[in-house]
């Protein structure tokens, strides 16, 4: 495993939405000063990292995973100097914070694909994937084609105005492909590479890297992608041996033998993660129909071919998935976050699933949101015009707000000492002052069923954990332990058993 940051190792993130987050010059859009503004905030809930999306310059047409200019801050945000600032000022609080690195693709507006696309050679000629033939497409991927005088065309990673960088091919069976050890392959990784000494030469202290796992082409197990980040952890274990690296891969014995410190539970493919919140009967669901197996199942699969090191961030939602707030209700999002802030790994919460913010319906896609705008929503924190998000009109903000208006605010849920955010708070305290609870503790699963329990254990204590979501109380048959947190209704010790109610998570050091 690569040595990580010690500040990794009891590190709790704050997923930053920059546009949602805080508008400070009443354009309706957040920015970096709003950011800046709420710190104290961040650091009071307990949270001491921040993952923020992607602030480069951008047309948006992918809420910012379309990068124009990787060099520069999106100018709706602030300036650079403005995001240096932000850097100061998480440092000056102790706190951390990681850019959302998107090394797969670019926009069709970045300078690199406007050069790209000229039929003469250049030095950008071989930056992006491309066959030698319009008549030829990238199999398996999207294409762009007849879009300008090269002959050829362009494969694209998800929307068709985000073209492919090219980091070569791991087989290769057409006489266009490249390999990763190509000129135009090691270009490409070179500029990344770039990037990255950019932002962390200003005060960076890591990256998120966007689908990190997708970069080499026709990849056999990921073992050409391994092997490229197995350089960038050379050039920055010479350069930046502090800089935290934490990957969208979804599948963590692959990312961790690239060089990764964590890698980040995705919520689709295999992993199960929406088994316990998104679905028609979530595992936190107090119907208790759910089912925790499968994810347990694959967890620990993952957790045995990673050698046991739990580095796997589960967050509480993101931009590209519902929110909490619409699948579980508030006492359930509660018992969902006694797991989330007791599991190994980083945890990571989304802004506002902290208060149990809700998915808002029937929204008009923004800047390629479709069906996950609803979960990107300006921020609500107080009673006050747009929620103290913003002084702009209401019709200006970048996205419609929740308009009921008993929608839960950062302000009535700090005063409300049975809400969403304290318990969040309380957890967030317990999980620092137990080790066993931190990323680095072990885990050992004792029941996926209702209720299900693991152990966490470090070198000196060892904490059981007992999660039941069902509104049915569980008898759980164990020695006797301090209770050292209980998050619900209740729970009870007697005649060698515990007895904890439905809707009921507790936490005992044995």
């Amino acid at each position: 495993m690569t040595k990580q940051p010690q500040w990794l190792n009891n590190a709790i993130f704050y997923e930053i939405y920059p546009q949602s987050f805080m508008d400070s010059n009443g354009d309706g859009i957040g920015d970096f000063q709003g950011i800046i503004s709420k710190l104290d905030y961040i650091k009071e809930l307990g949270c001491n990292a921040i993952w923020m999306n992607p602030c480069f310059d951008s047309p948006f047409g992918d809420a910012g995973y379309d990068v124009t200019d990787y060099y520069k801050a999106a100018p709706r945000y602030g300036t650079n100097d403005d995001l240096k600032q932000l850097f100061d000022e998480v440092h000056k609080r102790g706190m951390h914070i990681l850019l959302d690195l998107v090394p797969g693709h670019t926009s069709v507006e970045c300078k690199w694909f406007k050069e790209s696309i000229k039929p003469e050679k250049n030095e950008f000629t071989d930056r992006y994937v491309w066959t030698d033939s319009i008549w030829e497409e990238v199999q398996g991927m999207g294409n762009l084609r007849g879009i300008s005088d090269r002959d050829g065309s362009c494969a694209v990673n998800f929307f068709s105005h985000q073209p492919a960088l090219n980091y070569g091919f791991y087989k290769i069976d057409r006489p266009w492909q490249q390999s990763f050890d190509d000129p135009g392959p090691q270009a490409t990784l070179a500029a990344m590479k770039d990037v990255m000494r950019f932002w962390l030469k200003m005060g960076t202290d890591g990256f998120r890297v966007d689908m990190a796992g997708s970069l080499v082409k026709h990849d056999e197990n990921g073992k050409g992608t391994i092997r490229l980040w197995q350089n960038v952890r050379e050039f920055l274990d010479k350069e930046f041996p502090d800089a935290a690296m934490v990957s969208e891969w979804g599948e963590p014995d692959k990312s961790l033998k690239g060089g990764f410190h964590m890698d980040f539970l995705l919520h689709f493919g295999p992993s199960h993660y929406n088994d316990l919140f998104r679905c028609s009967e979530p595992y936190f669901s107090s119907r208790g129909k759910g089912s925790a197996v499968e994810f347990i199942k694959k967890y620990k699969e993952n957790y045995e071919k990673s050698e046991k090191k739990g580095l796997i961030c589960i967050p509480s939602g993101n931009h590209d998935m519902d929110r909490l707030a619409r699948s579980l209700n508030s006492e359930e999002i509660k018992v969902a976050f006694a797991f989330l802030l007791s599991m190994p790994g980083a945890p990571f919460i989304y802004y506002g699933d902290e208060i149990g913010m809700r998915y808002v319906e029937n929204l008009i896609s923004k800047e390629g949101g479709y069906g996950r705008t609803g979960s990107r929503s300006p921020m609500q924190w107080d009673n006050s015009k747009n929620a103290g998000f913003s002084s702009a009109e209401k019709d200006k903000l970048y996205i419609p707000q929740d308009a009921d208006l008993n929608r839960p605010t950062v302000e009535k849920q700090i005063n409300d000492k049975a809400s969403v955010w304290n318990e969040v708070h309380k957890l967030i305290k317990i999980r620092q002052e137990n080790k066993a609870l931190q990323s680095l503790g072990e885990i050992e699963f004792l029941n996926d069923g209702y209720p299900m329990i693991y152990r966490r254990k470090s070198e000196k204590q060892i904490i059981t954990v007992i999660i039941n979501p069902s509104e049915k109380s569980a008898e759980v048959k164990m020695a006797e332990g301090k209770i050292i947190n209980f998050t619900g209704k209740g729970a009870e010790y007697k005649n060698g058993n515990y007895f904890v109610q439905g809707g009921t998570a507790i936490f005992v050091e044995n």
